[in-house]
């Protein structure tokens, strides 16, 4: 007899291993940017990929007991990727939740939270693993910055109960830091990577990286650090970089001095998509392998949230139209691109805010549907060191899967809002059970 206290219940947990489910007749579209195979069976046991293969390759009668699912006519994907949200700035659990659960019932199986009270972010992500709650799998990071960038408001909304700069997820980092003991602290957290934001010179970045890496982390950084430029950012060793918008102060012509205080730029000169500094800047990213996290149609949410307020909106628009020509030439140049939203959690939407970021690429930033699921799905995985483990459908690989009913490579837009079913770690997910939240007063559901 045992009086110790009953476990949360988890009604989201994995597959266990044992029940096995072939997917049979589906048009595969494995994330690799290959065309779609039609006629092809997956097979899941668990929460793993066990087959891939032809339909007339598998027989049903080889697996006893198996579920056999007929998809025939359907799309099937790796599990979608958002590599840039925010949950947790500042804590708000029902709200973290709901953006969660509508995320994944859109096909989002997996997402990267890029700093923010990972007291709450960690418990988000361990609720999620074992199934307390329908949500994407989490990874992490913990941020490091300068000491001034530690005025910004929101340093104190994801440290409230502490201090903001001397927490371990959230560190004010100088030339007297102890950075072994920094980056420990911040591994404690079960962070994935570090992230390096603002107001930091570049030797103190490449010091960061390297301690970063020795400690077996990634590091996410932000594409401008200030006083670092993109290029020193890159030339640091970091695996990602974040926001092209901040790409084009590689070409800024006097010193950068602290991320709030950023030079103004002339738009006009990056806007052609040919700008010789970039094109630089994206050799050595492509070279070093450095993913860029492009949140491309970041710009156009907020020209769109300014309403009638001309300055920002016209400064929105402008940075809009600057990142979809750097991200476009970025992919020209070969430079690998996830798929990142940073957008504020809005749970009173019924489909993900990365569907939006996926249509962007493809229609302002010249990459093809096929070339833009790899970003969402194989290059997301990249991203956060997961490429083993998930971002294509392959034998080996966790049963994180999206089911649609349109072909993605003749309507992406349409095809993202044909979601069928979501399989996560091989429990499936009906869109058909999804409840669409109800909108706040005045607000409208975007469909």
């Amino acid at each position: 007899m045992s009086d110790e206290p009953v476990a949360a219940p988890t009604p989201f947990a994995p597959a266990p291993a044992g029940t096995v489910v072939l997917y049979r007749g589906a048009t595969l579209v494995d994330g690799t940017g290959e065309a779609g195979r039609p006629g092809t069976t997956i097979v899941v046991d668990g929460e793993r990929i066990v087959r891939v293969a032809a339909d007339a390759e598998v027989d049903p009668a080889d697996f006893r007991d198996a579920e056999v699912v007929d998809v025939t006519g359907a799309f099937v994907l790796p599990g979608l990727i958002d590599s840039h949200q925010h949950l947790a700035t500042p804590p708000n659990r029902p709200v973290a939740e709901a953006v969660l659960r509508r995320d994944l019932f859109g096909g989002v199986t997996t997402a990267r939270d890029m700093a923010d009270d990972l007291r709450q972010v960690g418990d988000l992500a361990r609720a999620s693993r074992v199934g307390e709650i329908p949500a994407p799998d989490l990874y992490y990071a913990a941020l490091m910055a300068g000491p001034t960038f530690f005025d910004d408001p929101r340093t104190w909304q994801v440290s409230q109960g502490a201090i903001p700069g001397r927490n371990p997820w959230m560190q004010a980092v100088d030339e007297d830091t102890d950075l072994p003991l920094a980056v420990a602290m911040a591994r404690g957290t079960s962070a994935t990577a570090i992230k390096i934001y603002a107001d930091l010179p570049a030797d103190r970045v490449a010091a960061i990286t390297a301690q970063a890496h020795r400690q077996g982390l990634l590091v996410w950084a932000h594409a401008a650090v200030f006083p670092a430029k993109p290029g020193e950012v890159v030339a640091a060793g970091v695996d990602s970089i974040s926001h092209a918008s901040l790409l084009v102060h590689e070409a800024a012509e006097g010193p950068l001095i602290r991320y709030r205080t950023k030079p103004p730029v002339d738009a006009a000169r990056f806007e052609r998509g040919d700008d010789p500094a970039i094109e630089a800047l994206f050799g050595m990213m492509r070279a070093r392998g450095t993913i860029l996290d492009a949140t491309a149609s970041m710009w156009g949410r907020i020209a769109a949230e300014a309403g009638d307020a001309a300055e920002p909106r016209e400064r929105a628009l402008a940075n809009d139209a600057v990142t979809a020509a750097i991200t476009a030439q970025a992919h020209r140049a070969g430079v690998e691109i996830s798929t990142g939203t940073d957008s504020d959690p809005d749970p009173a939407s019924a489909w993900p805010p990365l569907h939006d970021e996926l249509v962007h690429l493809h229609e302002r930033c010249g990459m093809t549907p096929l070339q833009v699921i790899r970003s969402a799905t194989l290059i997301g995985a990249r991203s956060l060191g997961a490429e083993h483990e998930r971002g294509t459908v392959e034998e080996g690989k966790i049963a994180d899967l999206v089911i649609l009913g349109a072909d993605p490579a003749a309507d992406l837009a349409a095809a993202l809002r044909s979601v069928r079913t979501v399989v996560k770690r091989g429990r499936p997910h009906h869109r058909a059970d999804f409840v669409e939240p109800a909108p706040a007063a005045g607000t409208a559901v975007a469909k």
